[in-house]
């Protein structure tokens, strides 16, 4: 099957490989001249532009968005006058699932298809194939079957329901990511400084990947990650959220759905930011106020 891509990030150049090597067509594009070269190398159809993507397209065509969220509505806005009734947009990034139903909404009286893929894999999905979890019409999602059972490994490949679905359930894999990434992260610390053991982490986090209960792909990475630097000295601590996060708790909040665990996790990477420093100079000074306490590192 032949598909236009748009966007060679880390995910993009890599699903365009991933296509390739299981004999899809692919014409790439991206704002960098360099990476579509580089993917051109490897058997990619390169376009110097969008107009250059789609003419290359044969009707009706296909075509996969792979750009940050905040770029989505901007990039649909240029190929929206390049394309054609029969033509089906699919949006793989980590966009907000209001934003696929206004977009659909929008695109379908030119009868332009729009499908909305959550994508899970990162740098790994080259080779370990991609989870995707996908929203839109089931004739559009049966056309692009091909491309998902390329991409995804056996069984990683789910049609949600309709658009805004397959986002929808994205984001709240995201947000459950960051919750157990948080607790992970907790428990690891607490055996390096707690009880006055010395433990050493990266071994336990070895023997962890073997039969216990906890083991995950995330076990494995942080197994990687303390075999190579048991103290983390090439990291800073500044923990960023892509904004998968807050979606699922302002979700959750609309629907009145208790999630203190993932909105704690969220809380947690504010933290790590140095969003909560005012407060906590704070809490010292009210210490100072009412019981003349002094500030310490100690209990």
């Amino acid at each position: 099957m032949q598909l236009g891509i748009v966007g060679l990030g880390k995910m993009g150049a890599n699903m365009a490989r991933r296509l390739m090597r299981a004999g899809h067509a692919c014409v790439a594009y991206d704002t960098s001249p360099e990476a579509v070269d580089a993917l051109a190398k490897e058997g990619a159809k390169g376009a110097g532009s969008l107009e250059e993507l789609v003419a290359a397209l044969t009707p009706p065509r296909a075509l996969w968005i792979m750009v940050p969220a905040d770029r989505v509505d901007k990039t649909i806005a240029l190929l929206e006058p390049l394309l054609a009734a029969g033509d089906v947009l699919v949006d793989g990034g980590n966009s907000h699932y209001p934003d696929d139903v206004r977009r659909a909404n929008a695109l379908a009286p030119r009868g332009i298809q729009y499908v909305d893929v959550g994508t899970s894999g990162g740098v790994w999905g080259l080779e370990n194939g991609y989870c995707l979890m996908v929203g839109g019409d089931d004739g559009a999602v049966r056309r692009l079957q091909p491309i998902f059972d390329a991409l995804a490994p056996k069984d990683g490949f789910l049609h949600c329901g309709p658009v805004g679905s397959g986002h929808f359930v994205k984001m709240v894999h995201n947000g459950i990511e960051y919750g157990v990434m948080a607790a992970y992260a907790e428990g690891f610390n607490l055996m390096k400084h707690g009880a006055g053991y010395d433990i050493d982490v990266d071994k336990v986090a070895e023997v962890w990947r073997h039969g216990s209960v906890i083991r995950s792909w995330l076990l494995d990475l942080i197994a990687s990650a303390l075999s190579k630097d048991p103290q983390l000295a090439n990291y800073k601590g500044l923990v960023s959220d892509s904004g998968e996060g807050r979606w699922t708790v302002k979700a959750a909040v609309d629907a009145a759905v208790p999630v203190p665990v993932l909105s704690a996790a969220l809380f947690s990477r504010f933290s790590s930011r140095g969003e909560d420093e005012f407060a906590n100079r704070l809490l010292s000074a009210m210490r100072r106020q009412f019981g003349g306490h002094v500030e310490s590192g100690g209990q």
